[in-house]
């Protein structure tokens, strides 16, 4: 976990502040900044209650629980 997220949700936190980086950069606004800075505030906010709160999420596993190399036949299928 790295500032209480973990590695997922900071991976969308550090891109979420890289592109309020380059929106700061390119713009002319005090407005701008101010409101990209409360966006990253609320942001990392809502990141941890979610983290908190994982029922919102429902995140399943894509991977299966076990990982064979044996071939697979027809024969193995077979029950004797």
């Amino acid at each position: 976990m790295i500032w209480g997220l973990p590695i997922s949700l900071f991976a969308v936190m550090m891109l979420s502040i890289i592109t309020s980086l380059l929106v700061i950069i390119f713009s002319f606004s005090v407005f701008i900044i101010i409101g990209t800075l409360i966006w990253n505030v609320g942001f990392y906010i809502s990141l941890t209650k979610v983290q908190y709160r994982l029922d919102l999420l429902h995140l399943t596993s894509r991977f299966p629980k076990n990982i064979s190399n044996k071939k697979q036949t027809l024969a193995s299928h077979v029950n004797y």
